[in-house]
């Protein structure tokens, strides 16, 4: 079998028992495509600060994945309340800030990326139409039987752009 070509996995460091649940099928899914999870603090643990190494795991990548999983919530807010009609927000749900971070290098880096986000998460990388990724839905509790051909459809055609870069560069 040939040696698994990695790929940079963005996710929070805590999960949720359910998140997890998700976040364990994905990497299976990664696994069955003979693609290897790379990620600070999981795979790969740094000898500097955690910036660089993400950069430096980052550089022997073929291809990003970034899991937009809720990390903050907020009952309401203001955004922008300086504005003559500042926009009153009733709930705000966030990811990891790595996300955006990791996204970020990985976007500049030129590598295939594959974006994810649970149901409220927005802003950046997670917000249509920034980048030239289809947003995909993140479910708690693992994917739906009826959501799975969808998803595997998906991960199978990034997962050939990231054989592509990885060709490439080797």
């Amino acid at each position: 079998m040939a040696a698994k070509i990695p790929v940079f996995v963005s996710a929070p460091s805590s999960l949720s028992p359910e998140q997890q649940t998700t976040y364990d099928e994905l990497l299976a899914i990664l696994d069955a495509e003979n693609l290897e999870r790379r990620a600070l603090g999981k795979s790969d643990y740094p000898d500097e600060y955690p910036l660089k190494e993400i950069l430096l795991i980052s550089r022997h990548c073929s291809g990003g994945m970034i899991l937009g999983f809720r990390q903050f919530e907020a009952g309401r807010g203001v955004f922008k309340p300086w504005e003559d009609e500042p926009k009153h927000i009733k709930k705000t749900i966030l990811p990891t800030p790595w996300n955006q971070i990791e996204a970020g290098i990985l976007f500049a880096l030129r590598l295939p990326l594959m974006v994810f986000r649970e149901d409220g998460v927005e802003g950046g990388v997670f917000d249509a139409g920034v980048t030239d990724v289809f947003l995909q839905k993140l479910p708690t509790g693992g994917f739906a039987p009826e959501d799975r051909d969808k998803l595997m459809y998906s991960i199978q055609s990034w997962a050939t752009r990231v054989r592509t870069h990885y060709r490439s560069w080797s």
